[in-house]
């Protein structure tokens, strides 16, 4: 009964190096994630296929293995959740901040103009055509004549914006490709008053 109470207590408990080594993992990890989405999109976190949902589910394996070590442990689990949760609402503030935001945060990426695809935008988000023609309809959009605009979010959705009233400068600036909105699409800007 004793051994089994040690293997036990030795399952559950972890020393001060090894928390500070899933502290580190976590650290680690989680910079690693940011980075790799940063560099290959907000693709990658969207719209998961059943590959991308096994992609997601080897990426967590991975991660949990990197951050608990090789004989996870209760106290290992709970200091590599809280790492974790620490440094969301760390990079939360972070992107927060104007500098943060254009560091950390991708920029919305126009798709779809006055009804016609922007090619190599959508290669670049690594958006299909099938994909653009499923949030379309989504949108209950019947025919692509119907859209002034379709623009790819930051978190991967796809935001449409209907032909039919002009669109405020303002609801675009922020986005990459805005120069391809022909003119007629938005609504003058009023001159500023002197």
């Amino acid at each position: 009964m004793a051994d089994y109470l040690d293997d036990l207590a030795a399952h559950l408990g972890a020393t001060p190096t090894e928390l500070l080594g899933v502290v580190l993992g976590a650290i680690g990890i989680y910079t690693a994630f940011l980075l790799l989405v940063r560099l290959f999109g907000p693709r990658s976190l969207h719209g998961l296929s059943t590959f991308d949902a096994i992609l997601v589910i080897m990426f967590g394996a991975v991660a949990a293995r990197a951050i608990l070590g090789y004989t996870p442990t209760l106290a290992a689990g709970v200091v590599g959740l809280a790492t974790l949760f620490v440094l969301e609402a760390t990079f939360g503030q972070i992107r927060a901040t104007a500098i943060g935001s254009r560091l950390l945060n991708s920029r919305p990426v126009l798709v779809l103009v006055d009804g016609s695809p922007v090619v190599e935008a959508m290669r670049r988000m690594h958006l299909t055509d099938e994909e653009l023609n499923s949030a379309l309809r989504r949108a209950g959009v019947r025919s692509r004549s119907e859209v002034a605009c379709a623009v790819f979010e930051p978190n991967g959705h796809l935001s449409i914006i209907r032909s039919g009233e002009l669109i405020d400068p303002a609801l675009v600036a922020d986005v990459v490709g805005l120069e391809r909105i022909p003119a007629q699409l938005l609504r003058p800007t009023p001159p500023a008053a002197h």
